[in-house]
């Protein structure tokens, strides 16, 4: 009695294609969302062209060409990611790809190689805009550094803060807090403007946002300068923030 032929037997791709695949499929479906297209590009070139050809009390480009990287990271790793999550959540999509061999790592993994290829496609296009426009940036080897270790810390921490927010609150909920909270940080945030241009009681609250630390850090060193007070802040919040969304976010709604 021979035994039966099966071939070919079909079985799950390897983990690091999984992920990639995953990654490239995330990364479409957030390009093909009008409004995180407005999140991430139309509002931050609008601020551009408006600091370029409008008279602004927001600054000139050497102050928003740095700034506008910083909203691009917050629109990206937070709000995005945010609202993208909890509406997979609500419509049970996460509960269904954490059973298939991609599994909740790869899942996650996935996710963030989706933000960080959204990311870097947002930081080359607003890079490029912003030279166009006449920004000269006087980065040095040590400073440029400095500038990508505060974006990867900046864009752990948004994802851990949005994870933890799509992972307890109602889809809808999600989508009006994190665009509520991504205006009200990025008019009061530091983002875009320079923690020295609020009210002066207001400065030491602002200055421990992690807004504030990104757009700070990536200002300082556009101009050539180290500020090591924005790195400790970043890393005060990964912790707290990393913490929250390990054990306070959901896969069912």
């Amino acid at each position: 009695m021979t035994a039966l032929d099966l071939s070919p037997a079909p079985e799950a791709a390897p983990p690091t294609k999984r992920i990639l695949r995953h990654g490239l499929i995330e990364a479409r479906l957030l390009i093909r969302n009008g409004e995180q297209l407005l999140l991430a590009l139309v509002i931050p070139v609008a601020i551009l062209v408006a600091g370029r050809f409008v008279k602004s009390s927001v600054g000139d480009l050497d102050l928003l060409g740095p700034s506008v990287l910083a909203l691009a990271v917050w629109s990206s790793a937070f709000t995005s990611t945010a609202i993208s999550t909890a509406f997979e959540r609500r419509y049970g999509v996460l509960e269904r790809l954490a059973t298939t061999p991609l599994g909740k790592p790869g899942l996650l993994a996935g996710k963030a190689l989706a933000v960080i290829m959204i990311m870097i496609g947002q930081l080359v296009i607003l890079t490029g805009v912003a030279l166009g426009l006449g920004w000269r940036p006087s980065f040095t080897p040590l400073s440029a550094l400095l500038a990508v270790i505060l974006v990867i810390l900046a864009t752990a921490t948004f994802v851990c803060l949005a994870l933890l927010l799509a992972g307890r609150l109602r889809a809808e909920s999600v989508l009006g807090l994190a665009n509520l909270i991504y205006v009200i940080l990025l008019i009061g945030g530091a983002l875009i403007i320079p923690v020295s241009r609020y009210p002066a009681a207001l400065r030491q609250v602002i200055e421990v946002l992690p807004t504030a630390a990104l757009g700070e850090g990536l200002r300082a060193a556009a101009n050539g300068q180290l500020l090591g007070w924005p790195v400790l802040v970043l890393l005060a919040w990964l912790v707290a923030a990393g913490l929250a969304a390990w054990k306070g976010f959901r896969w069912t709604s």
